[in-house]
Formats: C-alpha cells, structure tokens, sequence
C-alpha cells in the first residue's frame, strides 16, 4: 500500500483535522455507489479508509511516524524478546502477526493485525475495537448510512460498505433544454446525473417550462434492493416569433397600411408552417386574429394561435404618402382618442 500521506494527499505535518477534511472530500469523491461505472472505485476507497484508518487514529499516526508500523498498520519489529536467533517465535513467545515496540513512556507496547485491522495493546481503539466507529461516522454523515461492521443479528456487508456505512437509495436531479419546437412535438435527450451516470431521457409532448419529468429507476441504489428516481428539470428556449401561454401560442403579425386599408392574405408562421389569413379591410393595429389548433398539444386538446396585427408603415419617407396624408387631415380629420377623456 502506498504512503497513507500520499494516499489522503496531506503533508506529514498536516492537523487532524487537515486529515479529516481530505478524508471526508475524498471518501464523496470515490464511494462506489456514486462511481458505478468505475470498476477501480472500490479499490481506490479502501484505499483513502486503509490510509485514514492509520492517520486518523493519534497513536496509529505516531506509531507509523515512528516507524513502528507500515502503511497497512502491520508492525515492522522484529527481533525482540520472544523470538528465537533464527527468527521464529519461542515455544509461548509471540504468533504470527504480533510483534513489540517501545510506547512513548519507554515501556513495551503489543501491536497485533488479524481481520480487524491493526489495534495497539490490550483495547486498542474504541471499545477495544480498532478505528472502524471514526470512519463509519464519517462515512454515515455524508451519505446517510449506518455505520458499524457486522456482527450478530446484523445483516452482511455488501462491498461497497467494506469500510462505508450503506448508503440509502436516493433520488438524483438533471436538467435539459428543448426548443419550442420539440415540446410541441416531444423529442429525447441525452442527460448527464450528478452520478456519472448517463441516460435517454424521453421528453413528452406539451411540458411547460421549468416542469420536471421523474424517470423510475434511474437514481442511486440503497442496500436493501430499493432505487432512486432520476427527477429531469425541463427548460423551453424562448423561441424568436411565439410567445406561449399555456397551450396557446401568441404571435405579433407586422402588415403593411395598405393591406390594413384594403383587405389582404397574408402569410402567418405556425409550429407546423406558414398558413393564409385573411385580414379583413378596415383593420386596425393591434386586432387580434384567432387560428384554432395551431397552438400546442394539451390534454383537452391543442391549443390556438394568436396573431396580433401591427400596421408598419414605409421604411422611408414617401413623399406619395405624405401627400395623401395631409390632404387626409385636412379634409377628413377624425379623433381616434375621443373615448380616451
């Protein structure tokens, strides 16, 4: 194993809680159940809980600094009262996997290594129980599992929670952008999770803006088989001609004065392409004119489009008109805001 420093990425001389904080940034970094898709995810997180195992314990930390321990909290001594010249244990020396070291006050301490991990002396840890309790807590902060190893009456640990409380099942959140276009029509997207996972998320038709779609399944997976929903915000681009209204569709129709005077067919966008309109002689600007259906897809139906008239007159002066114009007000003035007071 290498250098549990290098591991957590802290100096030698880092604080403890230096070494928690990395701990804590790398343990939501790399936990497998938001690394599904990396077979290396549960190697490289019993790798930051080995190394966190060693520094986040004082006397674990001291022994490794002083040499008395490796990187996998196994000791190095060797050679010490109850072991034979030619290095074997002595008839009731010393087993395999248990050694001696000087502890701070000059006196021999015992360090042994088994299935739970390094302890030091007699009770070593909590509890008599190693280190496990710190990182569980940790781990159980962060993504609300329960900590703690197996043990009677406790269901088996599954890899993921080799050193890692589970993590429950949980929902995830994603968003995309669609045109008005597609909403009309429904369309799919690709959809990036904060996961890592990647999905086809299909869009149904006549989603409004900002509604957001649940995908079963598609969340992150607790322990006891359950599974998260994948919850998609969906956001409509604002479109250059139409402006929606629930269902309905509004739609500025620019038209020119003689066409205002006269009567005319003019041609009107619509999500399905250009339809005639009949505008009437005599109509004024900002008249609105119904086209049923052209709206969007509704569940009582599609909606309408309005189209709302705008007279534009010449982009340049025309001496023409202004003629016309003023012969106009001179002799057939009319007030178009008598009813405004």
């Amino acid at each position: 194993m290498r250098d549990p420093y290098e591991v957590l990425g802290v100096p030698k001389n880092a604080a403890a809680a230096a070494i928690k904080t990395a701990f804590r940034r790398l343990a939501k970094k790399l936990h497998p159940d938001a690394n599904r898709q990396d077979k290396k995810a549960a190697s490289k997180f019993a790798e930051i809980n080995a190394a966190y195992e060693i520094l986040g314990e004082d006397s674990k930390r001291k022994a490794f600094d002083r040499g008395e321990i490796d990187a996998e909290g196994k000791p190095r001594f060797q050679g010490f009262e109850g072991m034979n010249p030619g290095g074997g244990p002595r008839p009731g020396g010393f087993g395999q996997g248990f050694g001696q070291g000087f502890g701070q006050n000059g006196g021999f301490e015992s360090f042994t290594h088994g299935p739970e991990g390094f302890q030091r002396g007699p009770g070593a840890g909590r509890g008599g129980g190693g280190f496990r309790g710190g990182i569980d807590d940790i781990i159980k902060e962060m993504f609300g599992g329960t900590g703690g190893a197996g043990g009677p009456g406790r269901r088996p640990r599954s890899p993921q929670e080799d050193v890692a409380g589970p993590v429950q099942a949980r929902d995830v959140t994603g968003a995309v952008t669609i045109t008005l276009n597609e909403a009309a029509k429904g369309t799919t997207r690709r959809v990036h999770l904060p996961s890592g996972k990647e999905i086809e998320a299909k869009i149904p038709t006549g989603l409004a803006d900002g509604q957001t779609i649940r995908l079963k399944g598609q969340g992150l997976s607790g322990p006891d088989g359950s599974v998260g929903d994948a919850l998609i915000t969906v956001s409509i681009a604002p479109h250059p001609l139409f402006v929606r209204d629930g269902t309905n569709l509004r739609l500025e129709l620019p038209i020119a004065l003689y066409e205002a005077v006269l009567g005319a067919k003019v041609r009107v966008a619509t999500l399905d392409g250009a339809v005639e309109l009949a505008i009437p002689p005599g109509t004024n600007s900002g008249q609105t004119f119904r086209l049923k259906g052209k709206g969007l897809p509704g569940k009582g139906g599609a909606g309408d489009l309005y189209a709302t008239v705008r007279i534009m007159l010449p982009e340049r002066n025309d001496s023409d008109l202004e003629e016309l114009m003023r012969k106009w007000r001179d002799q057939k003035p009319y007030d178009p805001r008598k009813d405004l007071g």
